[in-house]
């Protein structure tokens, strides 16, 4: 049972996140303040998972249900915090009423935090009296804001997911917002409502939609987060022209969606399968998995990057070997670290020195060892920053064996002032690269 003082309890910690927001110079807009000041979080989360302090015993994330039941100051708590709160993995529509853990998963529905969504109506420069389209209403809660915003008149929200629309759907009607909610792919925009002047997007494409293009007002914008399968991402604001074609800038910062479910990574197998046939000798790569994986901004945006060259390649990585797999073509590769490493070299697979001192940096610096070539798939151009001589003696770097189909890929893309989607027609990209197109970028 809910305790009375539910909405007074509510009421305080939403003002509570509202000025805290305001302080972190993330609420300039008074109109965005009051409407999250006004919006009841906690009616569109009536359960979410939060993460357990330690992994279990296979090293996956333990995904702890939180509920008003289960723990009402960790649920009412966590739901005016300025947190992205899971509600669904894997597709599988939780049981509120007896939820279970999890272990580890893909999440596929979340309540995003409320700094986000607010900064995505701002930077979509949405206004009183546009059309908006949303994709992706999720819990619902964006979709309120907008309307507490904007009036529910010329809202448009819809959900891949018929459950999750249901639940989001109750709750709006219940708060008194009054919005178009429809079960539909974003992929494919909402033509009975069309045209938009904005459309904003809470998940993610591997391409800009062109039947978003086609929905769009000349003159109107649309903000979107491209994605991949090397979760690579970059947050893309366009503006239609009026002959159907579109363009904008790549928006500074590290964040990232949910994948749109019909462009999610498809399943590989089994990486053995991949690697068995792979030849013996390996090559030396010119630089570690690590340049694009770990947690550096740098790392994000090297990341989409790569993806951009590659498009259909997935990693996975088991103990110290990164796989890498591309269905689409059949390519396959896999790197590990050198199984030797000593001060003034670096011993490669074969047991070949291939770098040491200055010779041994500028060989690093080239990606080339004795007998080594460019292992970068679909010849991605870099620019590399020369290693110093320490560096070239002290850097781990991998050795990689790899199978590659034959490709056209080949880029080079000026990151990040790149020109991003331009589609004419039937949906179908013009010009360009391969590349370029498949990734929706152009140089």
């Amino acid at each position: 049972m809910m305790p009375a003082d539910l909405e007074t309890d509510a009421a305080r910690l939403s003002d509570v996140m509202a000025k805290d927001l305001a302080r972190n110079g993330l609420l300039a807009d008074p109109g965005w303040r009051e409407a999250v000041e006004r919006v009841p979080r906690h009616r569109f989360t009536p359960g979410f998972y939060l993460p357990a302090d330690e992994r279990d015993e296979q090293g996956l994330t333990v995904w702890e249900p939180v509920t008003a039941e289960l723990d009402y100051g960790r649920w009412l708590t966590a739901a005016y915090s300025d947190t992205t709160l899971i509600t669904q993995f894997d597709g599988d529509e939780p049981d509120w009423k007896t939820p279970h853990p999890r272990h580890g998963g893909a999440p596929t529905s979340s309540s995003t935090l409320p700094s986000l969504v607010v900064r995505m109506w701002a930077d979509a420069d949405v206004q009183e009296g546009h059309t908006v389209l949303e994709i992706g209403t999720g819990t619902g809660y964006s979709t309120a804001l907008a309307c507490e915003r904007l009036g529910s008149t010329d809202i448009t929200s819809i959900e891949v997911d018929p459950h999750r629309l249901e639940q989001a759907a109750s709750a709006l009607y219940g708060c008194g917002y009054t919005p178009t909610l429809a079960v539909a792919d974003g992929l494919y925009g909402y033509w009975p409502e069309a045209k938009f002047d904005r459309i904003v997007a809470a998940c993610s494409f591997r391409t800009v939609p062109p039947a978003l293009l086609a929905q769009t007002r000349p003159g109107g914008k649309i903000l979107l987060t491209l994605s991949g399968w090397l979760y690579g991402y970059a947050r893309v604001l366009l503006t239609v022209t009026g002959d159907g074609t579109a363009e904008g800038q790549i928006l500074p910062g590290t964040v990232s969606f949910m994948s749109a479910r019909t462009h999610a990574a498809p399943s590989f197998g089994n990486p053995a399968h991949w690697a068995a046939s792979l030849p013996e000798a390996g090559r030396i790569a010119r630089h570690s998995p690590q340049r694009i994986t770990v947690a550096t901004e740098e790392a994000f945006h090297l990341r989409f990057l790569a993806q951009c060259a590659v498009p259909d390649t997935q990693t996975t990585t088991i103990g110290e070997v990164m796989h890498l797999i591309d269905v689409v073509t059949g390519s396959a590769a896999h790197a590990h670290p050198p199984r030797e490493r000593r001060l003034g070299g670096v011993r490669g697979r074969a047991g070949e020195a291939v770098g040491a001192d200055r010779a041994g940096a500028e060989r690093l610096r080239r990606g080339r060892g004795p007998g080594a070539g460019d292992i970068q798939p679909a010849h991605l151009r870099r620019r590399a920053a020369p290693l110093a001589p320490t560096d070239a003696r002290l850097a781990a770097v991998p050795s990689v064996t790899s199978r590659w189909r034959p490709t056209s890929l080949q880029t080079e893309v000026d990151y990040p002032r790149a020109v991003v989607g331009e589609c004419r027609g039937q949906g179908r990209p013009r010009g360009g690269d391969p590349a370029d197109r498949r990734a929706g970028v152009r140089s």
